[in-house]
């Protein structure tokens, strides 16, 4: 839990984290006093806030990279941003995933989004076979197959040609002598 919420109060703080109400001027007075610490601490509002706050970022982070033997896979929440705003591109082993809109107007007032992200792809990485699925809870999901640095196991296959290869080789001096 933060210290600044405990020594305002939890009512001075707006939605979006900042104060809204200046502090008192003395910092001395009841404000830091053990029994107000403790009151605040155990304040419903604010453990409540922070509950949902923690779940709130638990639940949708804004991106995600694994890269595991067989796949490199980036997640990314774009919830905000239509298919049309969002680009994802590959140059020199690099994968660029960038998403903006212009500015919005939403019930907050006017918007204005945009990020990049710029990955690099592992040395092993087939960035020929990139790939990019975007769902619909707004979550992108770039993909692309690793190539393995083993052989993979397998059988040759013997093309039998029907020609001895010293015949072949000794009619061909033959045939190059000029004829006289």
């Amino acid at each position: 839990m933060a210290f600044l919420p405990i020594m305002f109060g939890s009512n001075n703080w707006g939605p979006h984290g900042r104060c809204v109400r200046r502090p008192r001027n003395d910092l001395v007075g009841d404000i830091l006093t053990p029994l107000a610490i403790m009151q605040a601490m155990f304040d419903p509002e604010n453990e409540q806030e922070s509950r949902n706050m923690s779940s709130t970022l638990q639940q949708r982070p804004a991106s995600a990279v694994t890269i595991d033997k067989n796949k490199f896979q980036a997640n990314f929440d774009v919830q905000h941003f239509k298919p049309e705003e969002i680009t994802v591109r590959v140059a020199d082993n690099y994968v660029t995933v960038e998403a903006k809109h212009e500015e919005k107007q939403d019930e907050h007032g006017h918007i204005y989004r945009h990020f990049i992200r710029k990955y690099k792809l592992p040395d092993n990485c087939d960035a020929g076979r990139l790939e990019s699925r975007l769902s619909t809870d707004g979550v992108l999901t770039v993909t692309a197959p690793l190539v393995g640095d083993k052989t993979e196991h397998r059988t040759i296959p013997i093309t039998q040609t029907g020609q001895p290869v010293r015949l072949a080789e000794k009619k061909k001096p033959e045939e190059e002598k000029p004829m006289e």
